[in-house]
């Protein structure tokens, strides 16, 4: 798996923005416009999400029945409920968060190593993570602490297989990345099948592995403060609430956005913008040695965890020392292996190509049979083919490849957005002070940096 060098570390949200603005090569005056046009512009006038309502998940959901409702109803993230009768009637009484394929990776990711050991002992219970389990063991396996206890759980897990002299009868290794290796088809009567993984909702995912903070804005803010959210803050989606009622009224994307802008063709200030090449608007922003990549040999699950680790929603497929771009791989393909076990049971040694073209033959006008064809463009290629291309597929991000398809860059949601405006002088001061308390509150690494 290709990384970047060790020395190479994702900006703070100033640093990125600040590096933004000195690459853009568009006059003051035009930026000045734009984004004073852009602060007199209040989020109701935004489209409604597809059918005019936004799709909200309980909090008492399962796992298994939320990454269904993602999938069905082809969206990445939605609001999470709290289940609980006589909570507060505001907002954050209301709702408990967010959840998205980010979250569920982090716990598919962390239980997946707890099911190997609980299988290597026989069954969960066995393995002292059951329903009856104590103390932090207990508390972890449902889900009620972070990754740090879940850490403690499988030392305890892989403690009671060895105790029980389990692990040595099933011919499986004593610890739980060797055990994983060997599951097969009983990880998933493990993990989605035995208590308590069973079990697990959506509320004590979110509570345990939130990947970026919960922040609903109002109808009458504005645009800009949307945009900002979305590009400088990192932040992949905004609920939108009515003033007096703690209901989402809308659902606002970078995806929305992106298309939103498309719709401006025709506008001088559009039509000027998007003519420009990707080089006069600084793009990409990130350099060719910044571009994380998996090797198509890599194993899937290592892809997905690189994507943990970096904080970044997908990554490219290369082959040979000129990364070819052959494939690509997102965070919400996670989906695939929760929903088609079937099709994945030696999923701990599934390869990302394996992975890619298992996809791609269950998948309708796949093209080259794999997940999906990478969406590509070339580096002198204009910001307005850029966005056609990256509104006409659910995609987080298009490619920058050479003559010889070698991946030199990325460009991104944020990154097409961030083309478009600036912060003025003290904005944060006002309304995003709170937004940026609560980044601050998970750190500045807790958030989506693509």
């Amino acid at each position: 798996m290709d990384r970047p060098d060790e020395t190479v570390k994702f900006p703070s949200c100033d640093a990125y923005f600040d590096t933004i603005q000195s690459k853009k090569k568009l006059p003051l005056s035009l930026q000045e416009s734009l984004t004073a046009a852009f602060a007199q512009i209040p989020v109701s006038s935004f489209p409604d999400v597809p059918n005019g309502r936004v799709i909200e998940i309980p909090g008492d959901t399962s796992v298994l029945d939320a990454v269904r409702i993602l999938s069905e109803h082809n969206i990445r993230a939605a609001p999470v409920l709290n289940p609980e009768c006589g909570a507060p009637a505001d907002c954050k009484g209301r709702y408990l968060g967010i959840i998205d394929y980010s979250a569920i990776i982090l716990w598919v990711l962390e239980n997946a190593e707890i099911a190997a050991v609980a299988l290597s002992a026989g069954s969960a219970t066995a393995a002292g993570v059951g329903m009856g389990a104590v103390g932090a063991v207990g508390v972890a396996a449902l889900g009620a602490t972070g990754p740090a206890a879940v850490a403690g759980l499988t030392a305890a897990a892989v403690g009671a297989a060895v105790a029980g002299g389990l692990t040595a009868e099933k011919g499986v290794a004593k610890d739980g990345l060797t055990a994983a290796d060997q599951l097969g088809e009983d990880f998933y009567k493990v993990l989605l099948q035995q208590e308590p993984f069973k079990s697990t909702t959506v509320r004590s995912i979110i509570e345990s592995y939130r990947w970026s903070p919960f922040v609903p804005i109002t109808l009458d803010t504005s645009m800009l403060t949307v945009l900002l959210l979305l590009s400088k803050y990192r932040l992949r989606n905004v609920p939108v609430i009515e003033p007096d009622k703690p209901i989402i009224k809308n659902f606002i994307t970078q995806t929305g956005v992106v298309k939103g802008l498309q719709q401006c063709k025709g506008r001088d200030w559009f039509d000027y913008i998007s003519a420009l090449p990707l080089s006069d608007l600084g793009l990409p922003f990130m350099s060719l040695d910044e571009v994380i990549t998996v090797n198509s040999g890599d194993l899937i699950l290592e892809a997905f965890k690189c994507m943990k680790d970096n904080k970044i929603g997908g990554v490219p497929v290369v082959e040979g020392p000129n990364r070819k771009l052959v494939g690509s791989v997102s965070i919400r393909d996670i989906r695939f292996l929760l929903l088609r076990p079937d099709l994945f049971s030696n999923f701990r040694q599934l390869t990302v190509m394996e992975f890619m073209k298992t996809i791609g033959s269950t998948v309708p006008d796949s093209g080259n049979g794999l997940v999906k064809p990478p969406l590509t463009c070339s580096p002198d290629a204009s910001l307005g083919s850029v966005i056609d291309s990256i509104a006409s597929r659910i995609t987080h991000r298009i490619y920058v490849v050479d003559g010889d398809f070698e991946v030199v860059g990325v460009v991104t949601l944020r990154d097409v957005i961030s083309c478009f405006i600036y912060e003025p002088p003290g904005y944060c001061d006002n309304y995003l002070a709170s937004a940026m308390d609560k980044l601050e509150e998970k750190g500045a690494g807790s958030v989506d940096t693509s």
